[in-house]
């Protein structure tokens, strides 16, 4: 089963085609890694299917055209995180998670209980509880990071696309976003993140694979032909094998 489904002919910004020829169905209940090298399309893909970017084609969400969604309901269903996001700087960390609440709100209705403990339980999980009071200016990259990712994860939405959310992450914080990562699609939630760290990427259930903005591979990461396509996109130096377990992208 799918959770969204796109077919996208092209985007086209500034007169120049970034993405073209996508037929991409994101499994439900999974963990799907998006990478490719820089400028392959891959946020490009991600904000189409948001509905942030205007696209030639069709996406579906839930079985259910995009553009048909009102935009509160399609906010429930859809939580975003986006690259390098600004515009809250004065806001408290807790004012800007509780911002993911919006959609489940009437118009200027205040926060309730459940919003309340929707939040709490978000930065907590991103371990961002104790500089709730802390306006988000204020913040260090990786500090601010894990209050955009609570402001995602309060929406509770059953589909969340995160855009490169381990920017400003060290490695010990990026393993603690891999195992919220883990939670959610425990308890049958869909996530899709474009990623750098390939040997992260490994890990996901699904892989998609983007160059030369077109979808060059999409299958399980632990495939084969998985390996194949990563070393024909990022050059056959590029060495996939398995450490404990996992498997793991090293240089040669």
């Amino acid at each position: 089963m799918t959770v969204l489904h796109a077919r996208i002919e092209c985007v086209r910004i500034d007169g120049r085609d970034l993405i073209h020829g996508i037929d991409l169905a994101l499994p439900r209940g999974r963990w799907t890694a998006v990478v490719g090298p820089n400028g392959a399309g891959k946020s490009t893909l991600l904000r189409a299917i948001a509905g942030l970017q205007r696209c030639e084609g069709a996406v579906t969400l839930a079985g259910r055209p995009l553009h048909d969604w009102p935009a509160r309901a399609r906010a429930r269903q859809l939580a975003w995180m986006g690259q390098q996001e600004g515009g809250a700087d004065d806001l408290t960390a807790w004012d800007v998670v509780m911002l993911g609440r919006l959609p489940h709100r009437p118009w200027l209705a205040p926060p309730t209980a459940a919003d309340q403990r929707a939040a709490e339980a978000a930065m907590r999980a991103t371990q961002s509880w104790d500089w709730r009071e802390r306006r988000l200016g204020s913040l260090s990259g990786g500090e601010r990071q894990r209050v955009l990712l609570a402001r995602a994860l309060a929406v509770d939405a059953p589909l969340t696309l995160m855009d490169e959310p381990l920017t400003h992450l060290d490695p010990p914080h990026q393993a603690e976003w891999m195992a919220l990562v883990r939670a959610r699609v425990a308890a049958g939630h869909s996530i899709v993140s474009v990623l750098h760290e390939l040997h992260l990427a490994l890990q996901a259930d699904h892989l998609v694979l983007m160059a030369d903005g077109r979808i060059a591979h999409s299958g399980a990461p632990a495939d084969p032909a998985t390996h194949e396509a990563l070393r024909r996109v990022f050059g056959p130096s590029l060495h996939i094998a398995q450490v404990e377990g996992r498997w793991v992208a090293l240089p040669l």
